[in-house]
């Protein structure tokens, strides 16, 4: 698979900090770093300019709010998302999934895909793993997120374990979908680590993930309404699986 450059630049010794260098096909990212919301291609109230100025060098865009407006084939008329948004640096793409999770009163999940209205219109849209590749293909993203399902704090551990179950399934197809059509697309597949706030169920996710050697790993299913005790232990627990 083809892989970013990520060098390591300095350690803490007491723990696991670390400073680095992510190489990516729009200039060097230095790590830890401030990634910006850029949810349609531009951060509000900022010009991409001041960005520039203030040494930002990603920017992070919504695959799901791009599909409903202003449309993917507008996009890809105006030559990809970053000439769409004149954005000169690296931009990463969500795959919407937390949108979806959002929207839990519109949406329905199953192993096929996620169905939900859109919250513009009410219009009924239909996503699934090979679509979501498609789509920020289309967008030409250089870190991108496979779709996956995002649970609320208090769930059972029965849902959570569904919600884990489907989204590595998701992202197997994912892989095997990217592997298919990338072609010279140098988009770079980042997995998805889930189980809500259980060990064990972040454990198995993780290890899935692993599994599947994605060229990074993105900790996900947090900062959906608990507590920032909770955050704090599930992040740390989750790094340290990786």
């Amino acid at each position: 698979m083809n892989r970013p450059v990520f060098t390591i630049g300095s350690r803490d010794t007491q723990n696991a900090a670390r400073t680095g260098i992510l190489s990516l096909p729009h200039g060097d990212v230095e790590t830890p770093t401030f990634m910006p919301v850029g949810t349609n291609a531009t951060v509000k109230a900022i010009e991409h300019a001041d960005l520039d100025v203030m040494g930002i060098r990603i920017i992070l865009a919504n695959t799901y709010h791009l599909y409903l407006r202003p449309g993917i084939e507008v996009i890809e008329a105006a030559g990809g998302l970053h000439r769409f948004s004149t954005w000169p640096h690296n931009i990463l793409t969500d795959s919407g999934g937390y949108q979806v999770f959002s929207l839990s009163l519109f949406r329905k999940i199953s192993r096929e895909g996620v169905r939900f209205r859109s919250h513009i219109d009410g219009s009924y849209h239909e996503l699934d793993a090979e679509r979501i590749v498609d789509i920020q293909k289309s967008l030409g993203s250089y870190i991108f997120m496979p779709l996956d399902v995002c649970t609320a704090p208090g769930i059972d551990h029965r849902k959570a374990l569904e919600a884990v179950e489907t989204t590595q399934a998701w992202l197997e197809r994912t892989v095997g979908h990217w592997n298919q059509v990338r072609g010279d697309w140098r988009g770079l597949l980042f997995g998805i680590v889930q189980g809500n706030f259980f060990e064990e169920l972040r454990k198995r996710s993780a290890q899935q993930v692993i599994e599947l050697d994605t060229p990074g790993i993105a900790v996900g299913g947090l900062s959906v309404g608990e507590s920032t005790e909770i955050f704090d232990h599930f992040l740390s627990y989750t790094a340290a699986l990786l």
